[in-house]
């Protein structure tokens, strides 16, 4: 199994809130002491955090259930009852949260340290020594702990890089990817040696850098599941600018370009807008005469360039127009923005590994009184201001 985990689906639970006490004083020589009933402790929610060391979603394949501590009951001499420990899920910046039931959008996490709190614990019901009146100075009633939430949550990240590869499968990219950062993805000559997204940080002029991801190569079909399929363009939807990788031996290289797009948009057609750069890979094989050949028939409307991995052929030249292309405008950094659309919740019919949802072994601590205990009886009814 690979260790890159990219998408989960768990099930969320936060805590209860715990029920306010009925107790009364009962002291020697106190008499009529009158209720000092406490309040329960609240439940805990369950946060998403983001965090920069983790790389994957991989610690959340074998922890299925996310289950928040219970707040307990409150108890006599107005104490309060002790509030749920939260549950944090730590997830990598760029994980996006969907509600699993019906695919709606719930947050994003972009940043190191960004919390999000997925489901609120219920809070503590007030004790009974809220509830003394003139007229009414033994409530033998208190609040219930408003119920815990419980939602089934799909996790997607999607990496954050500036740049992003776009190629079938052996047209350079990881090659490319190789020698202008330090990253070291699988390189070899066979189709689909890139199995997961690859992501390298390039170093540029006077110390400045922009992140580049690498997915695997997309064929044509892929939109009909052909090859691997559209699964890992997720992770350049956030791309400000898309690298092109056409080797210089394709047969059609203005062919093989139109597939590339039309598979992106068939994916989500908001790729479209993004800026788009045509790198001809494999260029050590072309002498000057037949590049200008091949320049004549190449699409117009977009930048592009011949280049050459192994002999550094234009390497330089490539990242000074990635450069150009992401600060048009003005709008470099922006790339992380997304329009979130909701998700296609059919990819999860067939996901029942988390169907069985643990059972609740927690019980309410009752106090004695509770024979006159008032069920109907919820939060904002009956307290005097």
């Amino acid at each position: 199994m690979s260790n890159f985990i990219d998408y989960v689906k768990i099930y969320c639970r936060s805590g209860k809130g715990g029920r306010g006490s009925t107790h009364f004083r009962r002291e020697k020589y106190i008499p009529k002491g009158g209720p000092d009933g406490g309040d329960g402790g609240d439940g805990g929610h369950v946060i998403l955090r983001g965090n920069r060391n983790l790389w994957t979603l991989l610690h959340l394949k074998f922890e299925r259930h996310i289950l928040a501590e219970h707040g307990q009951s409150g108890t006599g001499a107005k104490s309060f009852g002790k509030a749920g420990a939260s549950k944090v899920i730590e997830v990598p910046c760029g994980t996006v949260a969907y509600d699993a039931e019906t695919g709606e959008y719930l947050c994003d996490i972009r940043e190191d340290g960004q919390e999000v709190i997925l489901l609120k614990g219920g809070r503590g019901g007030l004790g009974n020594v809220h509830f003394k009146t003139s007229t009414n100075q033994a409530p033998r009633y208190a609040q219930p702990g408003e119920p815990f939430e419980e939602r089934r949550i799909v996790l997607e990240l999607k990496v954050l890089a500036d740049i992003g590869l776009v190629g079938f499968p052996n047209a350079g990219k990881s090659t490319l990817l190789s020698v202008v950062s330090a990253a070291k993805p699988k390189i070899a000559n066979y189709p689909f040696t890139t199995l997961v997204p690859n992501l390298g940080i390039v170093p540029y002029r006077d110390s400045q850098s922009f992140a580049m991801a690498d997915i695997p190569g997309i064929i044509k079909g892929a939109s009909e599941g052909k090859g691997l399929g559209l699964r890992f363009l997720r992770h350049i939807e956030r791309n400000s600018s898309l690298l092109f990788l056409v080797p210089a031996d394709a047969d059609d290289i203005h062919e093989e370009y139109r597939i590339l797009l039309n598979e992106l948009e068939q994916y989500n057609p908001d790729l479209l807008e993004k800026r788009r750069i045509l790198a001809i890979s494999k260029s050590d094989m072309l002498d000057d005469e037949l590049m200008e050949e091949i320049e004549k028939d190449l699409p117009e409307g977009i930048p592009h360039i011949f280049i050459s991995a192994v002999t550094n052929f234009n390497i330089q030249q490539l990242k000074d127009l990635i450069w150009t292309e992401m600060n048009r405008d003005g709008e470099y950094r922006k790339s992380f923005d997304i329009s979130h659309k909701n998700l296609d919740v059919r990819i999860f019919e067939d996901d029942d590994e988390d169907d069985d949802i643990p059972e609740d072994d927690w019980e309410e601590d009752w106090d004695d009184e509770d024979e006159d205990f008032d069920a109907d009886f919820y939060y904002g009814e009956g307290i005097e201001e």
